[in-house]
């Protein structure tokens, strides 16, 4: 194959599936978000709970369908540029995308509506049940798509025809592979962080508009919560996702560490630019022996070189070496936040930590950068396979020519700007937007709690002004 074609191709897939893979890991955290909130609501009867979930709600659902959107258009070029590697791994990743279709897809799909337009309608506790779905819905599809990626990374349970297809022999194999679990806990993670951050943003730019605002305080104080608790998992979560890729992935971890000699003792490479031509790191900024400690939990733990193996072999170090440093600096930046949050409710509150507050926004997009950077270490870092050891990118493509995928790449870059743009500009208008108290389109300060055998918030209407205050 013309290798201009080849380059165009990855370009395309990773240019449609960086802007696909934002919206999932946004619906993922923000679904959960909703059901908790509606507990709460539930629990306590407290209209700022019920006025923060349908803030978000509208939000989830134009996040939603660009996530559909976005899914369904990259999904079209397994067969137009990349039909080989269907035909050789689709015994096996196609029933796994089947399941993700059949499951979770079906699963959000049929409770969607409902949670959108079905509080009113079908009642507080079966609506409650559907946004449960719903979240229930994103995490199954982030367990099949993790379950397929992992298997490309660590390919398990398989044999190959006679048509050199990989085909299934143990499926419990397949789907729980060596790397599933931890790829599986390493994305939710983020998914649930990538969220917090979107939703502290947000109530912290309306805090520094009016720190009495009830529902901007709610979101900012759980966000910071989610910071706080969830961010030290997922470092312990990273690093120990980190020992399972050193252990199938070895080569890898060379590329994020920049190491291309085999040494014991080998130190934490801080900064520096990787040469895979000059076979070496320039300008390398070093920490004594702190690199094998961390990979082999030894001082002098051997750490193996990009040498060790085929230079054919090796992915781009320099760009696996710095989208991994970016992942890892941006995890640590949240929890200086989440740290510095403790520390703000414990001396002056969250409304008057106003240096927190300016942190909060300029930290927003900082989950979705982290995913980004943490995909592109994934993914280059297996180059040049695309099932890891076994089916190589160069022939896993289909007979096309290089100026055929420059011409629908362009169109993918125009109409995906355009769309896409556009979605994310109207997302961002709707977070400007103060919440308040008639967001639901329902009367929330006539919600009482009916006491004996059905506790618990009902909802009625109203056409009174006084009550809308």
């Amino acid at each position: 194959m013309d290798g201009l074609a080849v380059d165009l191709a990855r370009f395309q897939f990773a240019f449609t599936i960086s802007a696909h893979i934002i919206f999932p890991a946004f619906s993922i955290g923000l679904a959960s978000y909703l059901a908790v909130l509606e507990a709460l609501w539930l629990k306590t009867g407290d209209d700022i709970y019920l006025n923060v979930f349908n803030f978000w709600l509208k939000i989830f659902a134009v996040v939603f369908g660009m996530g559909v959107v976005s899914g369904l258009v990259m999904s079209y070029q397994f067969g137009t540029n990349w039909s080989v590697f269907s035909d050789k791994t689709g015994p096996v990743l196609g029933p796994l995308m089947g399941y993700e279709v059949l499951s979770a897809f079906f699963l959000e799909a049929g409770f969607l509506g409902v949670m959108l337009f079905g509080l009113s309608r079908v009642g507080p506790r079966l609506h409650f049940f559907a946004t449960l779905m719903v979240a229930l819905g994103t995490l199954m599809s982030a367990f099949w798509i993790l379950s397929v990626n992992s298997w490309m990374q660590t390919p398990a349970g398989f044999g190959v025809n006679d048509k050199g297809q990989f085909i299934p022999v143990d499926w419990w194999a397949i789907v729980f592979n060596p790397s599933f679990p931890y790829r599986l806990v390493h994305m939710v993670l983020a998914a649930y962080l990538t969220t917090a951050f979107v939703v502290g943003a947000v109530g912290a730019w309306h805090l520094l508009k009016n720190k009495t605002d009830a529902q901007a305080r709610s979101m900012f104080s759980m966000a910071l919560w989610m910071a706080a608790i969830v961010t030290p998992m997922q470092i312990v979560a990273g690093d120990i996702h980190g020992l399972n890729t050193l252990q199938y992935q070895p080569m890898k971890v060379a590329a994020m560490e920049g190491h291309y000699e085999t040494r014991k003792g080998a130190p934490l490479i801080l900064f520096g630019m990787p040469s895979n031509a000059n076979e070496k790191t320039e300008y390398a900024i070093e920490i004594p022996k702190l690199g094998s400690y961390i990979l082999t939990h030894k001082w002098d733990g051997e750490v193996k070189g990009l040498k060790e193996f085929p230079k054919a072999d090796w992915p781009n170090a320099a760009v696996v070496f710095w989208s991994f440093r970016i992942m890892v600096g941006l995890g640590f930046a949240m929890l200086g936040l989440g740290l510095w949050s403790l520390i703000a409710r414990w001396r002056v509150g969250l409304p008057e930590a106003l240096w927190l507050q300016r942190a909060a926004v300029v930290m927003g997009p900082a989950g979705f950068i982290a995913v980004l950077a943490g995909w592109i270490t994934t993914e280059v870092g297996r180059q040049p396979y695309t099932v890891y050891g076994l089916l190589r990118t160069v022939d896993s493509i289909s007979p096309v020519a290089a100026p055929a995928v420059a011409t629908s790449l362009f169109f993918f870059v125009l109409v995906y700007f355009s769309v896409f743009g556009a979605g994310t500009f109207y997302i961002l208008r709707m977070m400007a937007q103060t919440p308040t108290l008639r967001e639901a389109g329902i009367d929330t300060h006539t919600v009482v709690r009916v006491a004996g055998s059905t506790p618990g918030p009902t909802i009625k209407t109203t056409k009174s002004e006084d009550a809308r205050r």
